[in-house]
């Protein structure tokens, strides 16, 4: 637990001003003046490759992992979710082409064998995902369970896409990535650290955390960096180590509960608009927070303040009283975000009037 959270740490906090001088020799840059995404409140032009650093930082506690084809296929696809990510840092590829390699990343990790065969019910017992399963031969005897596999797979995308939105301000997402990959490292604890994948779920967990604190040196307000989109490399990391750690995703859901919570209002709030859920605009919640006086410092503090605290309490909690727990978030947080959205368009009402 210790070692590779200090391996990772000291790794991505040495290389990054490495990947800082790359970006600026490379034209990694964000630069307001050039790219005009809506959803944009920094000034002056930032590198936005902290993505390599982050995966690096991963990357170089690999020797704490045990070889498999579930490691290797998580790294194979932690490294293409990169390079595609930082081709998008320098290039702005299509939004569309992005959600596209998502699948396919997360199939990739999916075909290794990761899936999510079973949810505890809160009211009693386990539902099943894995009762259905199809056998085929193909250079080996080879099994698909297409309801655990469609599922972990949606989880996947999910879990990179809501991150990958909570990077709004500096320091906000390696705060909420470094809480939530330490404690689903806990909870991935409480199984026989002989099973392969328990081992695996726990070392990966620890070296996010590492990696996104030594990140978030450089990364706190005023930010020296910025994540990127090649940061999905790790969130894939972390939501398939989320999997892994015995399939407690409410844990999961209940650590990442703000940032996840705060996802799932905005594709609503957009579709429900007649709006595209892929285009960005400044209604997140973390948007939303500046817009009525809250500094970029406090509103990372108060995200991660809400992260650990949650984090806490889901591993207090029994399955029951985490399903309740994560519809009070998801009911409160909607909520305040209503409230906060209504408030700053009659501020900006105002204005106009």
């Amino acid at each position: 637990m210790i070692l590779p959270v200090l391996v990772s740490f000291l790794i991505t906090l040495a290389t990054t001003p490495l990947v800082i001088i790359f970006a600026q020799k490379t034209g990694l840059i964000d630069d307001p003046k050039i790219h005009k995404h809506p959803a944009l409140i920094h000034t002056k032009p930032i590198p936005r490759a902290g993505g390599i650093a982050l995966f690096l930082g991963v990357l170089g506690g690999i020797f704490f992992l045990p070889i498999t084809k579930i490691s290797v296929a998580l790294f194979t696809a932690s490294l293409f979710a990169l390079i595609i990510g930082t081709l998008d840092d320098k290039y702005d590829i299509s939004r569309y082409i992005r959600f596209g390699v998502n699948f396919l990343c997360a199939g990739i990790v999916v075909a290794s064998g990761i899936g999510i065969p079973f949810i505890t019910n809160p009211f009693g017992g386990i539902i099943h995902f894995d009762l259905i399963k199809y056998s085929f031969y193909f250079l080996g005897t080879h099994t698909l369970y297409p309801i655990s596999d469609v599922l972990a797979i949606f989880w996947i995308v999910w879990v990179m896409n809501m991150l990958n939105w909570s990077k709004g301000v500096d320091g906000q997402m390696p705060g909420v990535v470094a809480i939530s990959s330490f404690f689903i490292g806990l909870l991935s604890l409480r199984f026989p650290v002989s099973d392969i994948q328990t081992q695996i779920a726990a070392t990966i967990s620890f070296l996010i955390t590492g990696a996104s604190l030594g990140f978030l040196v450089w990364n706190f307000y005023p930010a020296k960096i910025f994540p990127g989109y090649g940061a999905t490399a790790i969130y894939l990391l972390l939501s398939a180590a989320s999997i892994l750690s015995g399939a407690k995703l409410a844990t999961a859901i209940l650590v990442m509960g703000v940032p996840m919570t705060d996802g799932l209002f905005t594709l609503i709030r957009r579709i429900f608009s007649g709006k595209s859920p892929f285009l960005g605009d400044k209604k997140h919640l973390h948007h939303l927070l500046l817009k009525i006086g809250f500094g970029q410092r406090r509103i990372a503090l108060t995200y991660w303040f809400f992260s650990a605290v949650l984090g806490m309490i889901a591993l207090a909690l029994s399955s029951r009283e985490k399903a309740l727990a994560i519809l009070m978030l998801i009911v409160v947080c909607s909520g305040i975000l209503f409230f906060l959205l209504k408030l700053t368009d009659a501020n900006n009402e105002k204005r106009i009037h």
